[in-house]
């Protein structure tokens, strides 16, 4: 099967929260670039996107009291220049004196009552109420004219009523067609429901200066392969040069530690080994998979060899195997350790226990057991989890987050729903221990793990299960390899 390079948007990685956004705004102010001229450029890039989705009819500007409002006012005269029949309906006159205001001065054409019925009948609506500044429920007025909104919604910047720093409702938001924000994504924009609710996300250039981030210094990014550099696979090394790595494998359960093993293989980890504490769990790996390096020496045998520097404690492995006394003698004995599953369970309320280990990778069930549910601030609660063990936190789902002790934390969203199915965890902790086990740091291996995992998946024909992830790692590693 060829392989479909899946790559995401050539958007900026960097991620800013509207806190950040609006020290970027108050930055280019100080350089000298006027309010007045970004927003015209912001307005602009809204009419340009509407004009390329949706065809020319009765559209209706919803503004606010705030700078956002000023956008609308912006996009609605582009659009009526553009020969689109516009009206605006404003729930509050913008802030005297605001740049906001001088926009909604320049607008000449109809304004119409901030009704439900005006909702109603509009063929497009643009929600210019208060974007990313919102930080309470929006008054029910104003859910009540969203709501009504039968047409497809143009979002500037976010829907208003989305928190922009977590991707929470705050009440409610609408559902939009298409987001049109500026400069950077927020992280409200790729994490859930935010990611849904925003529908297709457009991010335009308005002229803000690359330089207002140095001050900014942001700490969250979106997932992409040009924050991290894979391991090269040199033609000459042979494969002790690429690491050796050890599963421990369950008696109840042995397919999800040989998928992790397989996918470890086929990231090109050099030598992959799988523990298994007796020799009839022995025998049977090794009847299952020839190629597959299987050993029944003890825990401690195994422990002493400094060859072996990354293992996966975790998949398949039941509270009786996944021991307290096993996962410490991981960590405690300077190995790399990649917990999942059953090692995350074993710490269920006692955390403390996994302090040390190199990687995490808790779904939201096992976070919870863990650390608490992680409320409304998923970002803030990786950060949490990550800065309490010392350890890099992968908080798994269709928007996954991975989390440094430093505060860093990268946000993942191409993967797709097929990997919502039994197995694909084991994958997932098999690749980020390949790449730890070829020299990669923590939190850039677990960061290409999850990429690569996503990358792979998308690929798949109809049907995808487990056994099917490592080769399109694989294939998605080679196809990454190419392009760089």
């Amino acid at each position: 099967m060829g392989y479909k390079p899946f790559m995401p948007r050539p958007y900026p990685t960097e991620l800013l929260t509207p806190a950040e956004m609006a020290r970027a705004d108050q930055a280019a102010l100080a350089a000298g670039i006027a309010t007045e001229t970004l927003m015209e450029a912001a307005g602009r890039a809204v009419a340009r996107a509407i004009r390329a989705r949706f065809r020319p009819g009765r559209t209706l500007v919803l503004a606010g009291p705030g700078n956002n409002c000023g956008d609308g006012y912006v996009a609605a005269r582009y659009l009526e220049q553009a020969g689109w029949p516009v009206s605006v309906a404003a729930l509050a006159p913008p802030n005297p004196g605001s740049a906001a205001a001088a926009a909604s001065a320049r607008w000449r054409g109809p304004m119409v009552p901030f009704t439900e019925a005006e909702a109603a009948r509009a063929g497009l609506v643009v929600d210019a109420l208060f974007g990313a500044g919102v930080t309470r429920p929006l008054a029910p007025e104003v859910t009540k004219v969203l709501r009504a909104a039968a047409a497809p919604i143009v979002a500037v910047d976010v829907a208003s009523g989305l928190d922009g720093a977590t991707g929470q409702m705050l009440g409610y938001a609408p559902q939009a067609a298409l987001t049109v924000s500026f400069f950077r994504l927020k992280p409200g924009h790729l994490l859930l429901p935010g990611r849904a609710l925003c529908g297709e996300t457009v991010l335009a250039d308005i002229g803000l200066p690359e330089a207002v981030l140095e001050d900014i210094a942001p700490r969250c990014w979106r997932n992409h392969p040009a924050l991290w550099s894979l391991p090269s696979l040199d033609l000459s090394a042979p494969k002790y040069t690429r690491g050796h790595l050890t599963i421990l494998a369950g008696a109840a359960m042995p397919g999800a530690a040989r998928l992790a093993a397989l996918a470890a293989r086929r990231l090109g980890a050099g030598l992959v080994t799988l523990h298994a504490e007796t020799l009839e769990l022995a025998a049977m790996l090794r009847a299952a998979a020839p190629g597959q390096l299987v050993s029944d020496a003890t825990l401690d045998a195994l422990l002493s060899d400094a060859r072996r520097k990354v293992w996966v404690a975790g998949p398949g492995l039941l509270p009786h195997e996944a021991t307290s006394v096993a996962i410490r003698s991981i960590i405690d004995s300077g190995k790399t350790l990649v917990a999942d599953a059953g090692a995350l369970t074993a710490a269920a309320d006692h955390p403390e226990l996994l302090r040390g280990a190199a990687v995490i990778t808790p779904h939201a069930g096992e976070f919870t057991r863990l650390f608490g549910a992680p409320g409304v601030d998923r970002l803030g609660a990786g950060r949490a989890a990550a800065a309490r063990l010392g350890t890099v936190v992968v908080l798994k789902g269709p928007d996954s987050i991975i989390a440094a002790p430093d505060g860093r934390v990268i946000i993942n969203d191409n993967a797709p729903p097929s990997l919502a199915s039994a197995g694909t965890g084991d994958i997932l902790a098999g690749a980020i221990a390949a790449l730890l086990a070829q020299g990669m740091a923590p939190f850039e291996a677990a960061a290409a793990g999850v990429w690569l995992h996503g990358a792979g998946a998308a690929n798949a024909p109809a049907g995808l299960i487990a056994e099917d992830l490592p080769a399109l790692l694989a294939e998605a590693r080679q196809a990454l390899a190419g392009e760089n």
